[in-house]
């Protein structure tokens, strides 16, 4: 199951995703507030929860790419009898610095009330899109993109945002699922948390994948993607 970044959608995997589909039978999700789920409201609690019980009753191995990461781990840790791998680019789980996120979570609201106030979706993707942290994105796929509606994409910010996401730094040691996290090596932040990350997790592994930023599976496809098959493909250990 992949679960897409923000402002994109069940459709945006683009070569990366055709290589996964060479090895595996793919179901790629809209999450809340974007594609066919742009009237979906729910926080990532409840998402994560959606997440877990849209892959049926048998344990299937989850991706998720940033916002999508966020709702993977909440996923993960809500369902551990269903996720059986994880892989997760671009991840965070979470700012711990309470004024910190109080900051990004006011930010993250002004950005939703310009968004709605002035219906400009394809001005904000622009913006979005040419940012520095997608700057290395060849084709960002902004008709897809712009599927999306304002509405849509404010509620996914004030509910999903990393302002809105509780930390989850103390949990990560709950995760059993064996975990692939990835990182763009050019991505120096998220590497670090990365970094950060795999150390507090008992089954997990890092990547960082040369000449990348944060959207390393659309920069770098063919590498990211025989990182993830080839995680996919080890034999899992008993438990």
């Amino acid at each position: 199951m992949l679960a897409h970044g923000f402002t994109q959608s069940a459709r945006l995997w683009g070569p990366f995703g055709d290589l996964l589909a060479r090895h595996h039978e793919l179901v790629a999700v809209d999450l809340p507030g974007h594609g066919g789920s742009t009237d979906v409201r729910c926080d990532l609690t409840e998402g994560g929860a959606r997440l877990a019980e849209a892959g049926g009753p048998d344990p299937f191995d989850l991706l998720g790419y940033s916002l999508g990461a966020r709702f993977a781990l909440h996923a993960a840790l809500s369902r551990p009898d269903v996720v059986r791998r994880l892989v997760l680019i671009g991840a965070t789980p979470g700012i711990e610095d309470p004024a910190m996120r109080d900051e990004r979570r006011r930010r993250d609201d002004a950005v939703a009330a310009e968004l709605e106030g002035t219906g400009d979706i394809g001005g904000f993707l622009q913006r979005w899109v040419t940012s520095p942290m997608f700057r290395r994105l060849a084709d960002p796929g902004l008709a897809e993109r712009a599927r999306n509606t304002p509405a849509g994409l404010a509620s996914s910010l004030r509910l999903a945002g990393a302002g809105a996401q509780p930390p989850l730094w103390d949990q990560l040691g709950r995760i059993g699922s064996p975990t692939l996290v990835v990182a763009g090596a050019a991505d120096v932040r998220f590497a670090a948390i990365g970094e950060r990350m795999v150390r507090s997790m008992p089954t997990a592994t890092l990547t960082l994948v040369p000449g990348a930023g944060h959207a390393a599976h659309l920069e770098q496809p063919l590498l990211t993607a025989a990182a993830v098959v080839g995680f996919l493909a080890a034999p899992e250990e008993p438990k």
